[in-house]
């Protein structure tokens, strides 16, 4: 049976990435470690079996002797502070929590010797900000990181290179670009403009003022169904040591975003830009190729940004009906 440890368990990809395994047919045992409880129901699948620690990977002592006990195949390192802007609020505690936690869990399971693989998850915000001759981004592109967040999710890729080179562990590393979904939080850009569609539906207005940040700005969104998919590729097929990006290799605006949900909901949406919205450096435009791991494992999206908004307006629609 495969045992798969999860970090940041109680998050939107994890979820999504036990629904995988379980349409998959996978009979696999995962522990989930997380500082918080999941919400979604762990006892709800069939063929994985689902269990879950409360911890914080900072408490290298007690993660240790979860992981001992464990014994996984495969390592999916979920567990950051995801948010850019969560980063610029709180730039020392977002660096040292990401970067620490993810250097602590390699030394685990170093000194234990575990013959587990580990995927790395990093981010296109690694690139930082490039001209449009140099898109799409490649995994060869020098990276420019411009955030607080950025930085620690290179820090992250630098340590999984001098452990897969110093002492040969497996690591698997990714470059994620934007992803979205169903049961995304609306801290989140699309998620969150989605929310307010869906609320100004239910309310049965046809106008909404809407507050943003920059509208103006060029995102590769990938739906997160289609990522965890390549997550599970990557953990089963990937090559030691290598990166990978994980993209759609299509751009879009937030204003196209914005214009697209209007329609779907028959909404019309005015923007103003709220500073307190805007980042003090952002990437203005973050498109990527999929072709290396197009090559390597045989992955490519399959669901469409279409589709993606569709679930994403219904899944809200669900959530507020039960509020």
């Amino acid at each position: 049976m495969e045992k798969y440890l999860i970090t940041g368990f109680s998050g939107f990809v994890s979820r999504h990435f036990l629904e995988f395994l379980e349409e998959r047919g996978t009979h696999a045992s995962v522990l989930g470690l997380d500082i918080h409880a999941p919400k979604f129901d762990m006892r709800g699948f069939r063929k994985i079996k689902c269990g879950f620690e409360s911890l914080d990977l900072m408490d290298d002592k007690r993660t240790q002797e979860v992981i001992y006990r464990f014994q996984p195949n495969f390592i999916l390192h979920l567990a950051s502070y995801s948010s850019v802007m969560y980063s610029w609020k709180n730039p020392a505690w977002s660096f040292q929590n990401n970067t620490n936690i993810f250097l602590n869990l390699l030394e685990i399971v170093r000194l234990l010797g575990l013959n587990a693989r580990i995927l790395s998850i990093g981010s296109s915000e690694e690139y930082g900000n490039v001209s449009d001759k140099e898109l799409p981004l490649r995994e060869e592109q020098p990276l420019r990181p411009v955030s607080p967040y950025a930085v620690a999710r290179v820090s992250q890729e630098m340590l999984s290179r001098v452990y897969v080179d110093g002492y040969g562990m497996d690591v698997v590393m990714t470059r994620s670009f934007n992803h979205l979904g169903p049961g995304q939080n609306e801290v989140f850009v699309v998620s969150s403009f989605a929310k307010q569609v869906a609320e100004a539906s239910k309310q049965g207005v046809t106008g909404l003022a809407m507050k943003t940040g920059d509208l103006s700005i060029v995102r590769d969104f990938t739906d997160v169904r289609d990522v965890v998919r390549a997550y599970h590729l990557l953990l089963t097929k990937g090559t030691k040591g290598e990166v990978y990006n994980v993209c759609s290799g299509s751009g879009v605006t937030l204003a196209g975003i914005v214009s697209l949900l209007s329609k779907k909901k028959g909404i019309e949406v005015s923007t103003s830009t709220d500073s307190k919205l805007v980042r003090p450096s952002d990437n203005r435009a973050i498109v990527g190729s999929n072709e290396k791991i197009l090559n390597a494992v045989g992955w490519k999206p399959g669901l469409s940004l279409d589709r993606s908004l569709d679930d994403i307006l219904q899944d809200w629609d669900r959530r507020l009906e039960s509020e």
